[in-house]
């Protein structure tokens, strides 16, 4: 695939991504103590892939533009996946909301593997993209949720 085309799906991807994200941070507003947090929150799922994307961009060469469009798809798949909260027939609240999140952090790490070893890039990738993910989840508990 020319590097035109995965740009163009790349910034799709992650465009309806973060739009998909938003949506469902907002529709979660009784989670958040306030509207800061909110922002922090949603800041917080952006970092680890604005982490990725420029590592690629700086570190990357020949396949710079397939493994950012192979983790922008990554990316729209677990945003998508957010959304079996609505899906799910038991409505347990922050436990509903729990295993939406847990479901697509799942799907992202097996769909992130593969997209690392179809993109021929090192699974160095995969093991960093891990690390943001966990620390991630670390600052969503501490910082937003103060349930650490």
């Amino acid at each position: 695939m020319n590097s035109g085309r995965s740009i163009a799906l790349a910034g799709i991807y992650f465009l309806f991504s973060a739009i998909i994200t938003t949506w469902f941070i907002a529709r979660k507003a009784w989670l958040y103590e306030s509207a800061d947090l909110m922002i922090l929150s949603g800041s917080i799922a952006a970092g680890k892939w604005a982490i990725q994307l420029v590592a690629a961009v700086m570190l990357l060469r020949e396949q710079r533009w397939t493994f950012i469009k192979n983790i922008g798809l990554v990316c729209l798949a677990g945003s998508v996946a957010l959304l079996i909260y609505y899906f799910l027939p038991l409505s347990w609240g922050f436990l509903t909301l729990t295993v939406s999140v847990g479901f697509s952090v799942l799907l992202m790490i097996l769909m992130y593997y593969r997209a690392v070893r179809l993109s021929h890039v090192s699974i160095y990738w995969f093991w960093t993209w891990i690390a943001c993910v966990t620390v991630a989840v670390f600052f969503q508990l501490t910082l937003v949720f103060d349930v650490i």
